[in-house]
């Protein structure tokens, strides 16, 4: 490897000092970190640590590691703590090594963890199972950093054998434990951690988050497609330096072209949080907690570095990754080669009748059993879920069949089996908007079914139709017209060019907003109808569920 020298404004979190100065790297380290001058130039640009999503799942991105790489480094991320359990629940152990092997391919740092809890619950169909001995053998793999997010938060709390079985494995191997438990607070909270679980990424309050910090909990900001939590928690970061970090959890792929850890640093900085602070949180403090190998800036350490324009908007100049030169001025000098595949898809194609309301047919009438339907309320930015419940006569009833209400915005709401040919399972949704058509999605976290929202039956069947011919995708259907974006490998991710496959989204998703969806994120939020482990009403493919009982209703 060359040797070389980069000139510039040098960023040392650690003493918390800005000088003017050289970093000299040989063979992929830094040699020597050179002060020339007590004074910051003037357009010298600033060297700083690269940046690290401490928690992602590569998969949401629609992208194989190797083109997520490819678009990331243009923002000087250099490294993510990566959880495969969408692969995972898909194919299993396969799945997860696929990720790995990819993502070699690349002059990238991804960090994978052992996926805890596939399948996510009982209480779907996934398409594989990874038990305590699966998950021990993937945590003795040197590739292998942690132990994925703990979702199972009862099963932590009750004591259940195969969940501390899990748990006890990473912390015999030295590795941390991540959580996830939403909403969960003291004694509660307290008891999740005395478990050893070191790190939760859902907190949406301030007084959660301040509840598991003073209890020795790291806590994550995420602000991915979907789920956004910026704004709630990035005053900690001034308050708890050493036990903040940024995340995006899922990021789309027109999201990746447009930014990443970058984008959340330069809000900070508009907020007036510390710039010292904000920096530990994005690229010290994760590879000091999941001990990654991943340069900080210091004589001896991997030349893991970036080049930004200045410290209040973070345009990145130049990436460099093991001391090589990985994108520069917006543009990605990673070099790709397409994917193989790999899938689990076995659905046949669904007749429109398969997804009508009928009623049951109980007494006298059509609808004298039932008095009141549950509708599952979706939250623009959140993954959380409100339950609402509604007469009957809220509902258009025609010949034993109950029908969407465009006009109360009560939409149906579907999820398909991927796995076998199974019964539809079916709900109401709110807050989708489409006033025609419907949007369908194999990425349904987190079993991955075929999840979809529409205002007929016939629309559905088409969009439904679309993903199982394409053996996955996010499909769109109005009536003179219907779209796919294919995902093939795993019925997750396209194994296409990383940037157009961003266009194509692009495209799709202003297709669905273009049926009426005043949402965000249409696709990501769909994506999050079915996830079960986030209360409070969700749809998997056994029926509509209850996360504050955990029960199916």
């Amino acid at each position: 490897m060359r040797s070389f020298t980069v000139a510039g404004n040098i960023v040392n979190i650690f003493s918390k000092r800005i000088f003017y100065g050289e970093v000299e790297v040989e063979n992929g380290k830094i040699t020597a970190i050179r002060q020339t001058s007590e004074q910051t130039v003037p357009g010298a640009g600033f060297i700083l640590p690269g940046f690290i999503d401490s928690h992602v799942h590569i998969e949401s991105s629609m992208l194989v590691p190797s083109e997520f790489a490819r678009l990331a480094v243009v923002h000087g991320t250099v490294a993510t703590v990566s959880d495969p359990h969408e692969i995972a629940n898909v194919c299993g152990m396969a799945g997860v090594d696929y990720m790995i092997e990819n993502g070699k391919t690349v002059p990238f740092k991804f960090n994978f963890g052992a996926p805890s809890c596939v399948p996510a619950t009982t209480f779907e169909t996934a398409g594989a199972t990874l038990n305590a001995d699966d998950v021990k053998k993937l945590l003795q793999k040197d590739e292998i950093k942690y132990l994925s997010e703990m979702m199972n938060f009862p099963g932590v709390l009750h004591g259940d054998p195969e969940v501390m079985k899990k748990i006890k494995a990473a912390h015999e191997l030295g590795k941390p434990v991540d959580g996830h438990a939403p909403g969960l607070r003291p004694p509660l909270s307290d008891q999740y951690i005395d478990a050893g679980i070191s790190t939760d990424h859902e907190c949406f309050t301030k007084e959660e988050a301040l509840d598991k910090l003073k209890h020795g909990m790291k806590i994550l900001i995420r602000e991915g497609s979907a789920a956004k939590n910026f704004e709630a928690l990035i005053e900690l970061v001034d308050e708890y330096p050493d036990m903040m970090m940024f995340c995006s959890d899922d990021k789309h792929p027109d999201s990746l072209v447009e930014g990443h850890i970058n984008q959340l640093c330069a809000r900070a900085m508009k907020k007036g949080i510390n710039g010292f602070n904000v920096l530990q949180a994005a690229c010290i403090n994760p590879v000091l907690h999941y001990k990654l190998d991943v340069g900080l800036l210091r004589e001896g350490d991997t030349a893991d570095f970036i080049v930004v324009k200045d410290l209040e908007n973070f345009s990145v100049l130049q990436t460099y990754i093991n001391g090589e030169l990985v994108a520069e001025n917006g543009v990605s000098l990673v070099t790709t080669k397409k994917a193989s595949l790999i899938n689990h898809f076995d659905c046949s194609e669904k007749p429109v009748e398969e997804f009508e309301y009928k009623l049951n047919r109980f007494g006298h009438h059509d609808h004298e059993n039932i008095e009141q339907v549950q509708i599952i309320e979706a939250l623009d930015g959140q993954l959380i879920t409100n339950k609402i419940i509604r007469p009957i006569s809220d509902f258009n009833i025609n010949d034993g069949y109950i029908h969407s209400n465009t006009e109360n915005d009560y939409l149906y709401m579907v999820v398909v089996n991927r796995y076998n040919n199974a019964p539809v399972a079916k709900s109401f949704v709110k807050n989708f908007g489409f006033k025609k058509g419907a949007i369908a999605s194999s990425v349904a976290h987190d079993s991955h079914n075929i999840i979809a929202v529409g205002v007929d039956a016939e629309s559905l069947s088409k969009a439904v139709n679309l993903v199982i011919k394409a053996k996955g995708g996010v499909s769109v259907v109005d009536d003179d017209f219907g779209k796919i974006l294919p995902l093939p490998v795993g019925g997750l991710m396209s194994n296409e060019d990383g940037y157009k496959v961003a266009e194509a989204y692009s495209d799709i998703d202003k297709a669905a907003k273009n049926l009426g969806s005043g949402l965000a994120a249409p696709f990501m939020t769909l994506s999050f109808m079915g996830l079960l482990v986030i209360p409070h009403l969700k749809l998997s493919d056994l029926g509509l569920f209850d996360g504050d009982s955990f029960q199916l209703l």
